[in-house]
C-alpha cells in the first residue's frame, strides 16, 4: 500500500488522502487553522492513484 497524505501549508497538519477524498472539501482539523484543504491539493499522480486502488485505503 502506497500511504498518501497532504501537509496543511498553514500549519502543517498531515491529513490522510481518503479524508480528503470522502470530504473533497474540509476545514484543516489542526487546532485555530482555517485553511480549506480540497482533495484537488493532491498531486495528480496521487489522486489517480488513490482513486485507482480505492479499496486498499477504506478504514
Amino acid at each position: 500500500m502506497h500511504i498518501i497524505t497532504h501537509t496543511c501549508p498553514s500549519c502543517g497538519t498531515v491529513v490522510a488522502a481518503n479524508e480528503l477524498e470522502s470530504d473533497r472539501v474540509m476545514k484543516c482539523p489542526g487546532l485555530g487553522c482555517d485553511t480549506v484543504l480540497r482533495f484537488e491539493d493532491l498531486p495528480a499522480e496521487d489522486r489517480e492513484h488513490f482513486l485507482e486502488n480505492r479499496d486498499q485505503y477504506q478504514i
